[in-house]
């Protein structure tokens, strides 16, 4: 039976709400959804969608790191946006972090998130290893 690793950041949120940064269950690795909010509760890169997806990719990478996993196994992105006219910094940012990797990716619109100011929430899934 694979043994199950809870990866946490030290959100508040994290324990307040209930969940884990990342969960690796064998090999495979979910990040759960990351924004550019920082320890403090704020939202950093305001108004920017390439700065804020830079940042939450930023912490998915020490999440994976955690994990004993890189972004360079990721195989699967789900990202959420308030705003589908600034996905071209969502574009941008993806392709920085992934051209080579290429996983499956998703792009949702949505109305909001959880809070005003955030303009993406990005989450991943892994398996260690695949990156080669």
């Amino acid at each position: 039976m694979a043994k199950r690793l809870n990866i946490s950041s030290g959100a508040p949120p994290e324990e307040r709400m209930g969940y884990s940064r990342a969960v690796r269950v064998g090999d495979t690795v979910h990040v759960a959804g990351t924004t550019s909010i920082d320890a403090d509760g704020d939202i950093q890169a305001k108004g920017d969608m390439y700065g804020q997806c830079v940042i939450a990719l930023d912490k998915i990478e020490r999440a994976l790191e955690q994990a004993g996993a890189t972004m360079a196994d990721v195989v699967r992105t789900r990202t959420f946006v308030t705003d589908m006219t600034l996905a071209e910094g969502f574009s941008r940012a993806h392709k920085e972090r992934f051209d080579a990797v290429r996983p499956a990716s998703s792009l949702i619109g949505t109305t909001a998130l959880a809070h005003p100011d955030m303009l993406v929430e990005i989450e991943v899934d892994a398996i260690a290893g695949a990156g080669g």
